[in-house]
């Protein structure tokens, strides 16, 4: 049988088959497996064990692992004539809060129809079960109708994600030699705009960092002691202020080191894509960009590193007024990371940075936040090019090669850890208000993603 055929024959099941697909997804979604909360451990638990239960169903050699926080489930499928592939999501959700503000319980999901077509309401919806599952639904068509997959696969869902993955990379060190594959596949992302699939070949790292400057051993009268001791949280702005330049620039030493300018080819891909930073900003009640003078908007989010104040507090932000200078202040600052800068030796001048502008006799305090570099993806490697012909046939539209502005650690754990590189396909819509309340997943996003999973898989046989 051509490969068209049989292909056409997964299409044509895949759609007969989305309303029982959209069932098993509501279901997943009911299941308030969050993972940040201990109260809710057994429902992550139970949302493994569904999860387990269903590639089991549909052949796969699948068990729940334990680590040392939520388990992980692994999935393996016969190996296949061609490469082989790794395919990594999460099932676990961020919380609810604020319940409020939910137009539904977030975990009673149901279809909806709205001006833009047909949504799934409910918290996880899109990130990232819907998304995961566009992959197993993909997985069980091909199955259904030929019995077996086009290439070798491993799936592996974790349970941590939103909560900072602090099991996942001792997982894939002590269980490498089972994981490692040919190419590895993330569902985590999404689309560059409504109807324009793409495939994410960079992502921003990140490095975070609390400082804490103390001072006098309590919180001093103004009248009495402003103007001689020294106010911690002025040397602290003073020492933040100092780090980006009136161009935009960051001033820490060394900071650029590993900044690689942009590929004419990747300038020219970003500029067709059209993005306008005004109409971007105008999302959110503003207009007007800032960040290194002489960027574009794309350039900024995409491929600049970034120094951020994230919060700051110390003395009295109540209620009326109190003159005080307070003992401490607090900032949480961070880094987003490109090319192949270092995230600890950018800690490292931000901390002697920070320690050049506090007084002899106040102290610093530095707690770091975690850090990962950035990722790039080789484009070269023909997956890429295969896997963007069977996004266009899906959707008509020229697959667009993006970046992310944010950070998925992941990608360079399998990347380091596993050494096969990865590729990052996503469905997600701008307005899924994923982390927020009344998260939804378009059922095109659904529906045409695991069509565009099982091309891919087709493609990369």
């Amino acid at each position: 049988m051509a490969p068209d055929t049989r292909l056409d024959e997964v299409l044509a099941t895949l759609d007969e088959g989305l309303p029982r697909a959209l069932d098993r997804l509501i279901e997943f979604v009911r299941i308030p497996s969050v993972s940040t909360d201990p109260a809710y451990a057994p429902e992550v638990r139970r949302a493994a064990g569904w999860l387990c239960d269903q590639l089991a169903a549909l052949g796969f050699e699948a068990s729940v692992r334990e680590t040392a926080g939520h388990p992980v489930v692994i999935a393996r499928s016969q190996p296949g004539a061609g490469r082989t592939l790794l395919y990594y999501g999460h099932y676990d959700v961020q919380p609810v809060d604020p319940i409020a503000l939910w137009d539904r319980d977030p975990f009673d999901p149901a279809i909806e129809d709205t001006p833009a077509g047909q949504v799934i309401r409910g918290r996880g919806a899109s990130d990232d079960k819907g998304q995961l599952m566009t992959l197993v639904e993909a997985c069980r068509a091909w199955k259904s109708v030929h019995g077996t997959l086009p290439a070798g696969l491993t799936l592996i869902f974790e349970g941590e994600e939103e909560s900072g993955s602090p099991n996942l990379a001792p997982f894939l060190r002590d269980n490498a030699d089972e994981l490692r594959a040919s190419l590895a596949l993330i569902c985590d992302t999404g689309m560059y705009a409504d109807g324009r699939p793409a495939i994410t070949t960079q992502l921003r790292g990140l490095m975070g960092e609390e400082i804490v400057v103390r001072a006098a051993s309590r919180d001093l009268h103004s009248g009495n002691f402003g103007g001689l001791a020294a106010n911690p949280i002025q040397v602290l702005v003073n020492a933040l202020a100092g780090i980006k330049d009136d161009t935009g620039r960051v001033t820490l030493p060394g900071f650029y080191d590993g900044v690689e300018e942009l590929s004419n080819q990747l300038r020219a891909d970003w500029e067709d894509l059209g993005f306008d930073a005004s109409e971007f900003l105008s999302r959110v009640g503003l207009k007007d960009p800032i960040g290194e003078r002489g960027r574009s908007g794309l350039e900024m989010v995409w491929n600049r590193p970034t120094f951020e104040i994230n919060g700051i507090a110390g003395g009295y932000a109540g209620d009326g007024f109190k003159t005080v200078l307070p003992a401490e202040a607090r900032a949480k600052v961070s880094c987003r990371l490109v090319g192949t800068q270092d995230p600890q030796a950018i800690r490292a001048a931000l901390q002697v940075h920070v320690r050049a502008h506090v007084p002899a006799d106040c102290t610093v305090e530095f707690h770091p936040h975690g850090s990962s570099p950035a990722c790039h993806m080789d484009v070269s490697d023909p997956a890429f090019a295969a896997a963007r012909a069977a996004l266009c046939e899906e959707w008509g539209r020229e697959a667009a090669f993006v970046g992310m502005g944010g950070s998925i650690p992941v990608a360079g754990d399998f990347q380091r850890m596993l050494g096969m590189d990865v590729m990052l396909i996503g469905f997600g819509r701008d307005d899924d208000r994923i982390h927020s309340p009344n998260e939804k997943y378009n059922v095109e996003s659904f529906g045409k993603g695991a069509r565009s999973w099982a091309r891919i898989l087709a493609a990369l046989r």
